[in-house]
């Protein structure tokens, strides 16, 4: 099968022409699997995919206009009313961001002790000094004050996961810097739940290039260089 090694982007499926070549060509929406509801994806044009694979196909088909410039995946899940984001939680979001890091971490590392899987050794050994501490706030529902307060007492602990946030993201390629696309997969799970991830991140991007450097990122998550 000419297609078996034959790598195409998302959107896209390889087809063999009749001298038995293989291309990629776009996927037809009308084609993708059926889905279930929560399958469901929001694209950035507001309205509800079957899935990715329609969202995708659909982009795919698109290419070259403007239109298919400007559609992405927004969130995980059907389209529903998203509030504004105001200048007051926009402030705020980076302190329940880097409580909710920290917190992931420390269930990986607790997952870890029983069957190794999320962590590398190197990172266990970060994680353990940050779950041995015994003023880390322990995970719950904060007020911004407390959340705030903790952050310039015990700011050292703050400072890992939000490197390793970014080195998670930083994949396609590991460049130091995060596109759209390499941001997509936290955003788009987080927007139903954190409507200030789209403006937070969008500010993050101090010189507009449409890309956050580890610089950037971690100003906005308010590590010190």
């Amino acid at each position: 099968d000419p297609c078996r090694n034959f790598h195409c982007k998302r959107g896209k499926v390889c087809h063999v022409d009749k001298q038995g070549k293989p291309s990629c060509i776009c996927q037809d929406p009308a084609a993708c699997p059926s889905t279930k509801d929560y399958e469901h994806v929001c694209g950035t044009d507001n309205k509800t995919y079957d899935g990715t694979c329609q969202l995708f196909g659909t982009k795919c088909q698109l290419e070259g206009t403007k239109m298919g410039r400007q559609l992405h995946l927004d969130y995980m899940g059907s389209c529903k009313y998203i509030p504004h984001c105001t200048d007051y939680e926009v402030d705020q979001f980076p302190l329940r961001m880097r409580d909710w890091l920290k917190n992931i971490l420390m269930q990986y590392y607790e997952h870890d002790l029983d069957t190794s899987g999320f962590l590398t050794e190197k990172q266990r050994s970060k994680v353990k000094k940050i779950y041995q501490n015994n003023k880390r706030l322990v995970a719950g529902n904060h007020a911004v004050e407390l959340l705030l307060h903790d952050f310039e007492k015990n700011y050292h602990i703050y400072v890992y996961p939000v490197h390793w946030q970014f080195h998670q993201l930083d994949q396609h390629p590991v460049d130091r810097l995060l596109t759209h696309s390499e941001l997509a997969p936290l955003r788009a799970s987080l927007v139903p739940m954190e409507h200030c991830i789209t403006r937070f991140f969008q500010e993050c991007d101090g010189d507009q290039d449409k890309l956050i450097a580890l610089k950037e990122w971690c100003h906005c998550f308010g590590i010190k260089e």
